[in-house]
């Protein structure tokens, strides 16, 4: 028996391998070598640029042409050259439905980040079913279509039969009756950041809270020794723990939140007087509403380009971050 428990530690016997060491890595017919886990890669590789690839090619080429009606009709294609970014980059349009979407998108993922934040922190100090109760209506908020929570929201903020007039009016603020919350600019980007935030809140929510389970409790308990109370705990404790986290989810939220197109149209179309457009709106109403594809096919690649120079930003901090870790 001890000659076994001697042989096994020393990893065979010695005949095996000549002089005692451990056996040579066999190279059996199971093992992956060479160019196979490309191959393995490449029937999704494949789907991935047939689908997303070509797509973003026509795109890329319909925004060098002038595509209308008339072309579309008598089956033409006019290249024009960059005259559609030219026009566009030399539009104060342009630029001010950019610098409106920039502040659209950061007032938006600062409200969902915080509230999104104290929202999963409160998940990991509550009890086992008020933290299962509160889960399941993030998840199921979560889980609820883009177009069927647009629709909800349009009926909660009616003039005539919405629910929150109605409430404001019984709570004595009697003017809101028949308000008109997409009368205005600033009260349609209001109804529009709730139903967005709303939407976001549970994805910051639950991932922050699962985040928070892989912190060990010993930090806690020693900043608890140190007489560090529950702010001096997430400052000290949390934050710099989750600091990766809270890198990569604000910037998923930067791109979600500056590409969302169903919201902002479904309620009021970039109306009142186009004032509430976003970049992904203005495109699509260039394109379609005014049936110049060309411009909008140009109007989505300059979009596209800011959302890789913001990925590019975000990838610049991570690696700071990891260049600072070493």
């Amino acid at each position: 028996m001890s000659a076994q428990i001697e042989e096994a530690t020393a990893g065979g016997p010695a005949s095996r391998t000549g002089k005692g060491a451990a056996p040579p890595p066999r190279r059996g017919p199971g093992r992956l070598t060479g160019g196979v886990p490309y191959l393995l890669l490449l029937p999704a590789a494949a789907v991935t640029v047939l689908l997303l690839g070509w797509t973003l090619l026509k795109s890329a080429l319909l925004s060098f042409q002038t595509l209308g009606p008339r072309q579309l009709i008598q089956h033409l294609t006019e290249w024009t050259g960059a005259d559609n970014y030219t026009e566009q980059l030399g539009s104060s349009e342009f630029w001010g439905v950019t610098g409106r979407s920039v502040a659209f998108t950061a007032a938006n993922v600062v409200l969902v980040m915080a509230i999104g934040s104290f929202t999963g922190l409160l998940l990991a100090r509550l009890g086992k079913k008020l933290r299962l109760l509160l889960s399941l209506g993030l998840v199921l908020a979560w889980a609820m279509p883009v177009v069927a929570a647009t629709t909800v929201f349009q009926w909660l903020f009616d003039q005539r039969f919405g629910v929150v007039n109605h409430v404001l009016d019984q709570l004595g603020w009697h003017s809101m009756a028949g308000y008109s919350w997409t009368s205005g600019q600033f009260s349609t980007f209001f109804v529009i950041t709730v139903l967005l935030v709303w939407q976001s809140v549970p994805f910051v929510a639950i991932n922050l809270y699962a985040a928070t389970t892989t912190i060990p409790k010993e930090l806690y308990e020693a900043a608890s020794l140190d007489g560090a109370g529950t702010w001096k705990q997430f400052t000290s404790v949390t934050f710099p723990f989750l600091k990766p986290f809270f890198l990569a989810t604000t910037f998923l939220e930067v791109i979600w939140i500056f590409k969302s197109f169903t919201q902002v149209f479904a309620i009021n179309e970039g109306g009142p007087d186009r004032l509430t457009e976003t970049l992904p709106v203005y495109a699509f109403q260039e394109g379609f509403g005014s049936q110049h594809f060309g411009m909008g096919a140009a109007i989505s690649i300059l979009t596209i380009v800011i959302l890789l120079a913001l990925t590019a930003y975000y990838l610049r901090l991570v690696l700071k971050q990891e260049e600072d870790e070493l």
